[in-house]
């Protein structure tokens, strides 16, 4: 039986490092993120606020990312995926580092915001470097691989929540400001990038000689509003994905202590079982679209999701929370796993680092209160249970992103080295 990492395997040396420094980058960006998702209750507490207070900063940081996105996407077309890509892993560092020390709560979230356009701009660029730079034989694999960065910065997260709760809990320095100086360290793998990573060949080629007039950087603007509708179609997939992720994972942690009334162990423990799921899934999903196509593939894992909401939502045993949370995200994360290929394939190749991850971020954007309305909702309409909230949740967007998917487009195989 052929081993499932085989594609990897095959890679160049030059080019399994490019990955390898790409899916570094997202799951250390996705760490930092998640840091926060694990310690709602303990920030609110140290700021005196409610929690659907202290979600806004998740929703700060949600706001901002189309920001990066367009910033950190500019940069990487005008001067290279890989350089761009080292200045985008020092700037989220800096400022996790900077959120561990927010004295105010007005502080903290400006921190978050600013955070958040740092965390917008790594997805686009470290894409493009890494699907650029890998064969377009099994990309749906490797796009699938990628994107599951995203769920090992999570279960990262949720191993670094347990260790800290456990051995630093009721210590002078908060426990959660201690896990934001952890987050500081992704910094360490610039130095990985500049020593073993390579500029995209893709861009190279098309930005060998002399440098772009803004005759065709109009031609970009050109392109980009040619693909206007293509580029409209993909915003509202993201916003129904990331309302799907989202949704699904940011009240996750704090739904597992306040509903089931977890310990800190076991909600680390529940966490790393439902990631565990959201990393099988993305490879998964990702190689099944190599023969489903994009859009049939994404349509499967987003409706094979809501029949799994019974088991995820309303389990009463840590056994079966932890079938349903791997489940969920085998599906949430699956989908996922399909969407880097998905995207660039569809992006024309002068904007291939920035129409996708803008598309992705202006999603995140449309969706990025989802985190307050849950919560707020639950306060309201659900006698303070997210349990109903997060269900409908699932539903309700799982059906919209197959809707959305099937009636898009995709341009699966498209070459990558075509100008």
């Amino acid at each position: 039986m052929p081993s499932p990492l085989r594609p990897f395997r095959a890679l160049q040396p030059t080019q399994r490092r490019v990955f390898t420094a790409c899916f570094l980058g997202w799951a250390l960006d996705a760490f930092d993120f998640f840091l926060l998702t694990f310690c709602l209750d303990s920030v609110a507490a140290t700021f005196h606020v409610s929690l659907p207070t202290v979600t806004t900063a998740i929703f700060w940081t949600l706001c901002m990312r189309p920001v990066g996105a367009l910033l950190f996407g500019w940069l990487a077309e005008r001067y290279g995926r890989r350089p761009t890509l080292m200045v985008n892993i020092i700037c989220f560092s800096v400022l996790e580092l900077a959120s561990a020390f927010a004295p105010t709560f007005s502080l903290f979230l400006l921190s978050r915001a600013l955070f958040g356009i740092a965390m917008g701009g790594e997805w686009g660029v470290g894409a493009a470097l890494a699907l650029e730079s890998l064969p377009a034989e099994n990309r749906g694999f490797f796009a699938g691989l990628l994107q599951e960065g995203y769920a090992a910065g999570n279960l990262l997260a949720a191993a670094v929540y347990g260790l800290v709760a456990v051995l630093y809990h009721g210590s002078g320095f908060a426990s959660w400001r201690l896990l934001f100086v952890i987050g500081a360290l992704p910094s360490l793998l610039v130095i990985y990038v500049r020593m073993h990573v390579q500029e995209s060949p893709a861009w190279e080629a098309r930005n060998r000689g002399p440098a772009v007039t803004s005759g065709s950087r109009r031609s970009s603007l050109a392109e980009l509003l040619r693909h206007l509708p293509t580029f409209g179609v993909l915003v509202l997939l993201m916003t129904g994905l990331n309302s799907f992720s989202h949704g699904t994972q940011d009240l996750y942690p704090t739904f597992l202590k306040t509903v089931h009334h977890l310990s800190a162990r076991a909600t680390s423990g529940i966490a790393i079982i439902a990631t565990l799921g959201a990393l099988c899934g993305g490879p998964a999903w990702g190689a099944l679209s190599e023969r489903w196509g994009r859009r049939r593939a994404l349509a499967a894992s987003a409706l094979l999701a809501l029949p799994i909401v019974p088991l995820w939502s309303w389990s009463h045993s840590l056994l079966l929370l932890g079938m349903g949370g791997f489940l969920m995200q085998f599906m949430v994360q699956g989908a996922w796993g399909i969407v880097p290929a998905h995207l660039n394939e569809l992006s024309p190749a002068p904007l291939r680092a920035l129409l996708p991850g803008l598309a992705y971020q202006l999603g995140n954007l449309i969706s990025s209160r989802n985190g307050v309305l849950q919560a707020k909702m639950a306060s309201r309409w659900a006698g303070g249970s997210l349990a109903p909230v997060m269900a409908w949740t699932v539903v309700g967007v799982g059906m919209f992103v197959a809707l959305v998917a099937i009636l898009g487009r995709e341009a699966r195989g498209a070459d990558f080295t075509a100008s």
